[in-house]
C-alpha cells in the first residue's frame, strides 16, 4: 500500500512566468484534488444544503526523517525500530514502518541566480555540482533557478550529467523571488510524491545570499505549506557584509530578518540552516548536508489521534536508552480535515 501522498490545492495568488499567468497554491491535506498550473475559476463555496455528505480523507502514515547525532555531534548508526519512541502531542504512537537502509531520495536543488550573485557563480555552479555527485543510485535530483520568476531547469531525474548541466546553464541578474521559488517547489514535489509508486524521501536545499525582492508568496505562506508537506528545507545563506559588520560591533551572532527566516524554516522541517561567511565555504558546507541525508533513518507511524480538525499535531522523537544521543526531525504535521462537498 502507498502511503506516502499529498492532496489538493487551494489558490492563494498568481505570478506572471513569461508572459502566463501562473497559479500558486497551497497544498491542502484534506482534499485530494489534481493540481495544475492553469488560471483557474475559484472554486464555489461548499453547499449547505441537505444534499451535502461529509468527505473524510485522512493520512494513512505519518513519514519522518530522523537524525541520531552522539555528543560529539557524529552520525549515530546501527539503531533498529525498537530503539525509537515516537510520540505525538504527548501520546506514544506505534512505529509501523523503519528503515535504516538507504530509501531513495529526490532531492530538489534550489539557486538563487540573482544579480546579485554575479561574482559568485562560478564557485556556486562547482559546489552544487560536486553536491550533485553525491547522489547515490535510485536517488533523483531536480534543479530549480531562482530570479524574478523561477524556473525549473531539470525535473527530477536520475542522470546526473542532465543535473550537472542545468546547474551549469544558469546565469546571474534580474531580483530575488525566494519564498516564490521555495513554495513552487514545494508543490512540484508535493505532486512527485502523490504520483510516486513507491516509497522515497524529499527534502530540498536553497543557496540565497539575500533579501527576497520579487516574491507575491509570503514567508508564512512557505512555511504553512512546509509544515502540510512534511519536506526538509535546508537553507544555505551567504552573509552579507552588513550582517557581518553587526555581528563584530555586538560581539555576538547577529541575524538580519530573513536570515532568522531561513533559519526558522529549516528548524521546523528537521533540517538544518548553514551560514557561510565566504564563498569558498560552500563545499564543506553542501558536503555535510550530503552527508546528512545519506545517515537519515526513515520511520512512520499511523496516528492513534483519528480526529480530523486541521490542527497541527506536535511530534517528538526519542531514542531509548541511549544517554546523550539527540534526534532531528520535523516538528509536526497538519492533520487532514473533514471536508463537505456536495453529492452530485
Amino acid at each position: 500500500m502507498k502511503h506516502w501522498w499529498i492532496a489538493g490545492m487551494i489558490v492563494v495568488a498568481a505570478v506572471h512566468v513569461h508572459g502566463q499567468a501562473l497559479v500558486l497554491t497551497t497544498p491542502d491535506l484534506a482534499n485530494p484534488q489534481p493540481a495544475t498550473t492553469d488560471t483557474a475559476t475559484p472554486p464555489s463555496a461548499p453547499s449547505s444544503s441537505p444534499s451535502s455528505s461529509v468527505f473524510r480523507s485522512g493520512v494513512d502514515l505519518v513519514p519522518l526523517n530522523v537524525v541520531v547525532t552522539d555528543t560529539r555531534q557524529k552520525f549515530v548508526s546501527g539503531l533498529t525500530a525498537q530503539d525509537f519512541a515516537v510520540f505525538e502531542d504527548g501520546v506514544q504512537q506505534d512505529v509501523s514502518f523503519f528503515s535504516a537502509s538507504h530509501v531513495p531520495l529526490d532531492l530538489a536543488i534550489l539557486l538563487d541566480t540573482s544579480a546579485s550573485m554575479t561574482d559568485k557563480m562560478a564557485s556556486v555552479q562547482e559546489a552544487a555540482t560536486g553536491f550533485a555527485s553525491s547522489l547515490r543510485e535510485g536517488d533523483r535530483a531536480m534543479v530549480v533557478d531562482i530570479k524574478d520568476a523561477t524556473r525549473i531547469l531539470q525535473p527530477l531525474t536520475s542522470d546526473l550529467a542532465a543535473a550537472t548541466s542545468a546547474i551549469k546553464s544558469t546565469a546571474a541578474k534580474g531580483g530575488t523571488g525566494l519564498y516564490n521559488g521555495l513554495y513552487l517547489t514545494l508543490k512540484e514535489l508535493v505532486k512527485e510524491r502523490r504520483n510516486a509508486t513507491d516509497v522515497r524521501r524529499q527534502a530540498i536545499v536553497v543557496l540565497s545570499d539575500g533579501d527576497d525582492t520579487t516574491s507575491l508568496i509570503t514567508f508564512d505562506d512557505v512555511m504553512d505549506t512546509a509544515k502540510r508537506s512534511g519536506i526538509a528545507i535546508y537553507t544555505i545563506t551567504l552573509r552579507s557584509q552588513w550582517t557581518l559588520q553587526e555581528s563584530a560591533q555586538s560581539g555576538r551572532r547577529f541575524f538580519s530578518e530573513p536570515e532568522y527566516a531561513m533559519k526558522a524554516l529549516a528548524q521546523e522541517t528537521g533540517a538544518r540552516s548553514f551560514f557561510p561567511t565566504a564563498i569558498a565555504e560552500l563545499n564543506g558546507v553542501y558536503g555535510s548536508i550530503a552527508d546528512e541525508l545519506a545517515s537519515e533513518y526513515a520511520l512512520g507511524y499511523t496516528p492513534k489521534n483519528p480526529k480530523q480538525d486541521g490542527a497541527f499535531r506536535r511530534i517528538i522523537v526519542r531514542v531509548m536508552e541511549r544517554p546523550g544521543v539527540r534526534t532531528r526531525t520535523r516538528s509536526g504535521y497538519m492533520a487532514a480535515r473533514a471536508m463537505r462537498v456536495a453529492l452530485q
